[in-house]
């Protein structure tokens, strides 16, 4: 082998050894979190063994993280009548909603949880007039009643996961 060869032959070769030490050092690296709301199913409804005050839970389908947000009696209902597949005898306020919104022909495409602020959690409601789109601020428990009804999906802003802790203990247990 000449001397051009052995000089081209030696430079591809430490360009693949060092190739397979980058190759190496990114896998000990461990790719960065998305970002971003992440949509989420709603488990269901539970009662808080501490406080014995009613509860919606969420799991992030992303990372399968989960949180239960605290709810009042009327937003119980609201929420645990569509989710096991009840139809009411006549329409709750969530169904009276869907039934102006067709009529006006504007579509719910969406519910954002957005925030959780001095133990209080914000939610925006997106809504789709031909083509238009217009958002609705709105408590959470009422955005989430409206997307089961509309069979939509929850998102849920990664800092809500963050700031409401992540998890839902075992000793917990959803219920309908």
């Amino acid at each position: 082998m000449g001397s051009i060869a052995r000089v081209v032959a030696s430079l591809l070769l430490s360009v693949v050894v060092a190739g397979s030490a980058v190759a190496r050092d990114r896998a000990d690296v461990t790719p960065p979190r998305p970002v971003g709301p992440q949509e989420s199913d709603v488990v269901g409804v539970m009662i808080d063994q501490r406080s014995q005050q009613p509860a919606i839970v969420l799991q992030g389908k992303r990372d399968r993280r989960q949180f239960a947000m605290a709810i009042d009696v009327a937003q119980v209902t609201a929420i645990a009548v569509p989710l096991s597949g009840v139809t009411p005898p006549r329409p709750l306020t969530h169904d009276l909603f869907l039934t102006l919104f067709g009529r006006l022909k504007v579509n719910v495409t969406k519910v954002v949880i957005t925030d959780l602020r001095d133990d209080v959690y914000y939610a925006t409601v997106y809504l789709d007039s031909s083509g238009t789109e217009m958002t609705l601020d709105s408590r959470p428990s009422d955005a989430i009643a409206l997307a089961i009804r509309a069979k939509v999906p929850v998102f849920v802003e990664d800092r809500v996961f963050d700031k409401a802790g992540g998890t839902v203990s075992p000793q917990r247990r959803p219920s309908i």
